[in-house]
């Protein structure tokens, strides 16, 4: 039997047409609406359009760092080379560039340098095996809630960023793709502690900061200033006598520094006090020790050369009523912890639906650092399952610096990516008790500039190895702008010319 089939009319072709249209339409979309990779460009790493989390069941996870200083670096770096497939790092930083606070003290004296202390965020994560996975959000956490987990920002940042490939969800974000709001499943709190100036920048731009530290070069180089008190006997006060010292030798410029204690560094052994004493006699650093100075409120004004008018000494009263005059005052005292954000844990509502009001249960009462276990998590069991704290911020036993933080970095995250791995595992898996790592505390150790070139390397005594008196190594390998070029390298940024220091 013969089939006679009619021949298709032009309405019929058309409509086959516009089928065939609308079916490719559909899969072009479908392509768009994958991941994009991330790129960096300018100071920080601007993320490139994803998914939305909120929308999308395959969306990353997000592992937050807040805070992008030595240990927050080191945190946000060893997390995105471990971490599963299934997660990404946010790294939450309101400066622009890193900042090499060991410099600062220095840089505030020796002028042409100080541009050098700001190392852009740009290669961060280059050598973890998905860079593009990861981002860093220029911002400050304001606060942390836990219903959901959720960190509110100072100001709105692309999260994720907006394109016209990637609907952004109006609960999450406001018409131009940016938001305050950023979700997290793990956190990481690396916020440290604020210094005195010049021991830190009060600026998130480079530019700024640069120009916070040219202020501090030019009230202390000026001809008009003939003593430079220096209020605080730990390692800044002590880097910046001796520099300004070794630069300006002689009577032309007298140099003060003011303790409360008889012994300088006194976290350390008795032993790197006397070593400092003596190089200070060497180079002339006059010592007013045992005298506690009267800081005023919001510290001492930094005179701006010119615009002073008829000259005034300036003044350091102490304690038992003596005064110290002098032409410039530097504050080195202190250390604020910045646990701002963190302050509204101590009341989150429990589970039965009770609020329990501030006990010190997350910050340390005493000393304003956040109590942690030898994992770093958080002591209070109620986040101790997904928020750690490391370095300065973290009240772990061990001593302020950046060494021991970065070891604790690296054990924070670790333990992340075990509690992830656990969390796919059966029910008789979840049975066994899970094995955190713990950090180990040691003797308190420090490597001291003493002057520009001259430098010693410190630990304190360790008696649980029956090591009883300190150890320490005297050098004289220094270098004017403290091996920069380095710091720069170990930040993934290799330095050709020196015009790149003003990237």
């Amino acid at each position: 039997m013969n089939y006679c089939f009619p021949r298709p009319s032009l309405f019929s072709a058309s409509l086959l047409v516009a089928s065939v249209v609308l079916l490719f339409s559909l899969l072009l979309q479908t392509s768009m609406d994958t991941p994009i990779s991330t790129s960096t460009s300018g100071d920080v790493q601007q993320p490139q359009p994803q998914r939305n989390m909120a929308t999308s069941a395959n969306a990353l996870k997000n592992v937050v760092v807040v805070g992008g200083s030595y240990v927050g670096k080191a945190a946000a770096k060893e997390l995105a080379n471990i971490l599963p497939p299934t997660h990404r790092v946010i790294l939450i930083e309101p400066h622009t560039h890193f900042h090499h606070l060991f410099a600062f003290p220095r840089f505030a004296i020796l002028p042409s340098h100080e541009h050098k202390a700001f190392i852009p965020y740009t290669s961060l994560f280059s050598s973890s095996p998905s860079p593009s996975s990861h981002l860093i959000l220029p911002a400050k956490v304001l606060s942390v809630s836990t219903s959901p987990n959720t960190l509110t920002l100072d100001r709105p940042v692309q999260y994720p960023p907006s394109s016209v490939n990637t609907p952004i969800s109006s609960s999450l974000n406001n018409a131009i793709g940016t938001t305050k709001q950023i979700p997290f499943d793990y956190l990481i709190t690396a916020t440290g502690t604020r210094l005195s100036p010049p021991g830190s920048s009060p600026h998130d731009t480079k530019p700024l900061s640069i120009s916070f530290l040219q202020s501090f070069q030019s009230a202390i180089t000026s001809p008009s200033t003939s003593h430079v008190i220096i209020v605080g006997g730990g390692a800044v006060g002590i880097q910046m006598a001796c520099d300004l010292k070794e630069l300006h030798p002689g009577p032309t410029k007298k140099v003060t520094l003011v303790h409360s204690r008889d012994q300088l560094m006194p976290l350390y052994h008795h032993r790197l006090s006397d070593i400092v004493k003596v190089r200070f006699g060497e180079l002339g650093v006059e010592m007013v020790l045992g005298k506690r100075a009267v800081v005023p409120v919001g510290g001492w004004a930094l005179p701006v050369p010119g615009q002073e008018g008829k000259k005034k000494k300036m003044v350091v009263n102490l304690a038992g009523g003596e005064t110290v005059e002098g032409d410039v005052i530097i504050q080195a005292t202190g250390q604020q912890p910045n646990n701002e954000f963190l302050v509204g844990l101590e009341t989150q509502q429990q589970q039965q639906g009770t609020e329990e009001k501030g006990n010190g249960r997350v910050i340390n009462p005493i000393n304003g650092f956040v109590r942690v276990k030898k994992t770093m998590q958080f002591a209070d069991e109620r986040f101790s399952n997904f928020m750690f704290a490391v370095g300065d911020i973290a009240d772990s036993g061990a001593h302020k610096a950046a060494r021991p933080g970065s070891v604790q970095a690296a054990v924070a995250a670790r333990n992340v990516v075990r509690l992830i791995e656990h969390e796919g595992k059966t029910s008789e898996e979840e049975d066994v008790e899970l094995e955190l790592e713990s950090i180990e505390v040691q003797p308190a150790g420090i490597h001291l500039t003493l002057g520009l070139t001259k430098n010693i390397i410190f630990r304190n005594p360790n008696p649980a190895v029956g090591q009883m008196e300190p150890t320490y190594t005297l050098k004289d390998d220094g270098k004017e702008d403290m091996g920069i070029e380095g710091v720069w390298g170990r930040n993934g940024i290799k330095v050709s010319g020196p015009q790149e220091y003003h990237l």
